[in-house]
């Protein structure tokens, strides 16, 4: 990815490049899910990453920079898929990788990526907001550590390359960008990048940006922090954004909106991508698409074309499905008995 927008990209020796083959994810057309909201719909399928989140982007210029730097030790916070992703691109640096997360709240797939990478995790008593100010310190006091989280403005630089890949799909901007909203980075990095785009002269306007968050993870919706979010989507279960200027800017200067979606209504969209449009995503992914629906029903859809971005797999969590879906009993190895279950 780092080869291919170079020209877009902060400067990066050739020596430190540290990349997975990230970048130039599907757009995908859903003609299902387009004939609910009443739009032509595509959705961005960022869970195809080498790490299997839209985290990649970011983590190959970020992890890059500081290698170029001379760090050889990194460090982040983490519900996640910045954990997954920091310790693959470490590895692949030759860096040392520590990932601060809260204890009990990282999904199995994403643990188990923190761990095969050889990554030492550090489980606090405390929130994601508490583990972002411990690591913030920890690379501010350590001279060789780098911080490798959104706050790291290089992780915004590679993010931003997924806007210029739709408008290059599509030909130009769509009229709106429906996405899921956590710590907030992601949506201020597709705003920079439609900006840098239109200014570059390659598109007319900008697309507006929708952010939608988990009900109980909402602080851009409330207008003030959530001391203990929660939500079945772990990877938005932030409730202090470090990137909520950004994400408010873009809301703004688009003519967008930051609104929230309930539990049930995320699992709902994440039943029917995979149901309907045979795409499996985690379930902060489907906050996006579950916000567009919302938007549908209420009248309020956007004309035209529109993006959702699916930030991450469905194997990242699969506890999200196993504790809604159970295997059925075995039946005997007989043709009639597996004809019955067939509806024979």
């Amino acid at each position: 990815m780092i080869r291919r927008w170079r020209g877009w990209l902060p400067e990066i020796p050739e020596q430190a490049v540290a990349e997975l083959g990230e970048g130039d994810t599907p757009l995908v057309e859903a003609t299902r899910l387009s004939g609910r909201v009443g739009a032509r719909v595509y959705l961005k399928l960022e869970g195809l990453n080498p790490t299997a989140s839209f985290k990649d982007r970011g983590m190959t210029v970020a992890m890059s920079r500081a290698a170029a730097a001379g760090r050889t030790a990194c460090v982040c916070a983490s519900t996640g898929n910045t954990a997954a992703s920091a310790a693959a691109y470490a590895a692949r640096a030759g860096m040392v990788c520590f990932v601060v997360v809260p204890a009990g709240k990282i999904a199995l797939g994403k643990a188990v990526q923190v761990l095969a990478h050889g990554a030492e995790i550090v489980q606090i008593e405390g929130n994601f907001d508490a583990a972002l100010r411990l690591s913030r310190r920890a690379a501010e006091e350590l001279e060789h550590v780098a911080l490798v989280n959104s706050v790291n403005p290089d992780r915004i630089e590679g993010q931003n390359t997924a806007a210029f890949e739709v408008c290059e799909a599509l030909g130009r901007p769509p009229e709106a960008l429906a996405l899921p909203v956590g710590n907030a980075g992601n949506i201020t990095a597709y705003w920079k990048g439609f900006t840098e785009w239109q200014r570059a002269g390659r598109a007319a306007g900008r697309p507006r940006m929708l952010g939608f968050q988990a009900a109980g993870a909402a602080p851009l919706v409330a207008g003030h922090d959530i001391e203990s979010p929660e939500t079945v989507a772990s990877a938005i279960r932030i409730g202090s954004p470090a990137s909520r200027e950004g994400a408010l800017r873009a809301v703004r200067e688009s003519g967008g909106l930051i609104e929230s979606v309930t539990d049930a209504e995320i699992l709902e969209a994440q039943e029917l991508l995979a149901r309907e449009e045979g795409v499996f995503c985690e379930p902060a992914s489907a906050a996006g698409v579950a916000g567009l629906l919302k938007l549908a029903r209420e009248g309020r859809a956007p004309a035209g074309t529109a993006v959702c971005v699916l930030t991450g797999h469905g194997l990242k969590d699969p506890d999200a499905v196993l504790s809604r879906v159970r295997l059925p009993e075995p039946v005997p190895a007989t043709f009639e008995d597996v004809a019955r279950r067939l509806g024979a």
